[in-house]
């Protein structure tokens, strides 16, 4: 991964990479939570627009998570 771990989710994506990698789906459930959590945070409000841009590592874990849920059916 090249993601200098500037922001708490990047340090999160690390931790889901290695729960989807180890098919932990119970800590990926929780890990995603927490990755969604820590980037909307401060987000929100009345004309919000997102300005950063996610890193390919967050889809590609994303898509990872996916079919680990797919696998265990659910």
């Amino acid at each position: 991964m090249s993601l200098e771990y500037k922001r708490l989710s990047d340090r999160i994506l690390f931790a889901l990479e290695l729960a989807v990698e180890q098919n932990d789906l119970s800590i990926s459930q929780d890990l995603v939570t927490a990755m969604e959590k820590s980037m909307t945070r401060t987000a929100g409000g009345k004309g919000f627009t997102e300005r950063r841009e996610l890193a390919p590592e967050y889809d590609t874990v994303l898509d990872q998570y996916e079919a680990l849920r797919a696998k265990e059916g659910k």
